[in-house]
């Protein structure tokens, strides 16, 4: 009668991480100083576009909404992952675990989604010089933001939803991930997954397949613009500006197609190297994200120049 026993809510989920690894508590303080300078980084760039007039534009309005995501999704995760490793607390309760899920994946979609928002900007804006003020606004770009912030919350209350609905076999489901991830942990159930499959497709296609689709497209017609201009001197300033966001493009998606290319050709990942592509996937982008455009966007670069001028660092003797 025992092994007949389901329990539609487990106390928690036991979080395996890496295994027969080596050392593998360095890895995740490794991960709490790529935190602490997710947090600097972002909060320094998020304070520039703050106090800056001349970057209060659609455009720095996603830059300034994709810093507050990466401080949230990073936040999400990496901390309670450095916790539960570094001091041997693997067991998640049940609540906490789906809370976990939410935000790390919600924040997730709305890195993809901000990411589309850059492309559609720069589309505008080369395509359409002419007009780009008046379709462009900073009220019209708040309300496209908000719009992919509750796309992205209704994704994520239905894979809940579906994910509260499953029964475990076990008290303690063991996860074989890094965190609370929303596919291992839905595999633990006992119960039919076939509708949280169901989820997961949609959510590879609302949030990989289809952003990366209008992000390329977006860049065929700004190619074609591009070489369209007569000025070389504008066109260098054009890729200039667009190779920003390609960079954060790339480090975002390019991870995520390599793992699931190999899995599909070789079956099955190690567990290892799928956690540490992953995690690695997930930390590095928010630390690398306003490195990037603080350095290679000259507006900022010129804001940050201003703002030392105006406040120069006095030595302490």
């Amino acid at each position: 009668m025992e092994s007949n026993i389901t329990f539609s809510r487990p106390l928690g989920f036991f979080i395996v991480g890496l295994q027969s690894l080596p050392d593998s508590n360095y890895y995740f303080v490794f991960l709490a100083f790529v935190y602490v300078g997710t947090l600097l980084g972002n909060f320094f760039l998020m304070t520039v576009i703050w106090q800056s007039e001349a970057l209060h534009t659609p455009k720095y309005m996603v830059v300034f909404s994709l810093s507050v995501v990466d401080v949230s999704h990073s936040t999400a995760l990496v901390p309670k992952c450095v916790y539960q490793f570094l001091f041997d607390s693997r067991v998640v309760p049940y609540d906490l675990c789906l809370t976990q899920i939410f935000f790390v994946h919600y924040f997730y979609i709305i890195e993809s989604y901000s990411l589309v928002l850059m492309a559609f900007e720069r589309l505008v804006t080369i395509c359409f010089p002419l007009h780009c003020d008046t379709i462009l606004t900073n009220t019209r770009m708040s309300g496209i933001i908000a719009f992919c912030w509750s796309l992205a919350l209704s994704v994520m209350i239905s894979a809940l939803v579906l994910l509260g609905r499953l029964s475990f076999c076990k008290p303690i489901p063991v996860v074989f991930s890094y965190f609370c991830d929303h596919g291992p942990t839905f595999q633990a159930a006992c119960s039919d997954t076939t509708p949280n499959w169901k989820i997961v497709v949609l959510f590879i296609c609302a949030v990989i397949f289809v952003p990366l689709s209008f992000i390329l497209l977006s860049y065929v017609f700004i190619i074609v613009a591009v070489c369209r201009m007569t000025s070389v001197e504008e066109r260098w300033k054009m890729f200039r500006t667009c190779s920003v966001h390609l960079v954060l493009v790339t480090i975002f998606f390019v991870p995520f197609l390599v793992t699931y290319t190999v899995a599909l050709i070789y079956s099955k990942v190690d567990g290892n190297t799928r956690i540490l592509n992953t995690s690695l996937s997930a930390v590095l982008p928010p630390l690398l994200n306003p490195i990037i455009y603080t350095l290679k966007t000259e507006e900022v670069m010129e804001q940050i120049r201003r703002f030392l001028r105006k406040h120069p660092v006095k030595p302490f003797l």
